[in-house]
């Protein structure tokens, strides 16, 4: 049931790192965000340096920045929603990116869509749909698959399955991993798959220090590659 009296819930993009927001986000996404006095945001710490940045239009002690994340409880989603129910337009506000895409979020737009709240994406870069463009790979048919697991067994394993997944369904797949774990895992990557599976590894998307990079796996066996400390978005395709 919709609610005319409620406010608008805006999905606002972030940088994906220092970039200046200006060369990456779209001025009307800007301007939105500046125009807010309420955010819900992961860490509200680094959402108050991205609102400093972007330099709002009311001073920032005036604006309220309530924490969403990965633990908050299902009672306090709710809460979260109610200045909107109640007329208060608020922004969502990513770490790094869209909202809600491999970032918490989604409890709280299932619940908007549940309430009636006019829920309002607007663009920005993500690191996901960003390397899969600049990657070459399969475009039409693609599936992202957050973090594979940490235990080695479990890792090799996981990758042997989106590499066949990838060879049946003609199907480019996506995944990330925590940056410290990068050339762990690349390095179950260079073991695990068959030298012929393309593999894209696109590293600091929209920074001065970008690199997007395509090669077979036997090719990037001869590569030397320093990606520890780095967000990196990994794509393979099997041919």
């Amino acid at each position: 049931m919709s609610s005319d009296a409620a406010g608008s819930l805006y999905l606002l993009p972030n940088t994906l790192g220092d970039t200046p927001p200006e060369a990456v986000i779209p001025a009307g996404a800007l301007h939105r965000a500046r125009s807010l006095d309420y955010f819900i945001a992961e860490n509200p710490k680094s959402a108050r340096a991205f609102l400093k940045r972007i330099e709002p239009s009311r001073a920032l002690r005036d604006v309220l920045v309530e924490r969403l994340d990965h633990n908050t409880p299902p009672g306090t989603v709710a809460v979260l929603l109610e200045p909107v129910l109640a007329g208060r337009d608020a922004g969502l506000l990513s770490e790094a990116g869209l909202p809600a895409i491999a970032d918490p979020g989604a409890s709280l737009l299932r619940l908007a869509h549940q309430s009636g709240v006019r829920v309002v994406p607007l663009s920005g870069p993500s690191s996901i749909l960003l390397a899969l463009c600049a990657s070459g790979l399969n475009g039409q048919r693609f599936a992202f698959h957050g973090y594979l697991p940490i235990e080695q067994a479990a890792l090799a394993s996981a990758l042997k399955d989106l590499e066949c997944q990838s060879g049946r369904l003609r199907q480019t797949q996506i995944f990330i991993e925590t940056p410290y774990r990068n050339d762990r895992t690349l390095s179950a990557m260079l073991r695990a798959l068959g030298p012929r599976t393309m593999v894209c590894i696109a590293t600091d998307l929209t920074l001065e220090s970008e690199t997007v990079k395509t090669r077979t796996l036997a090719e990037w066996r001869t590569e030397s590659l320093q990606l520890k400390g780095r967000p990196t978005v990994f794509l393979l395709l099997a041919e």
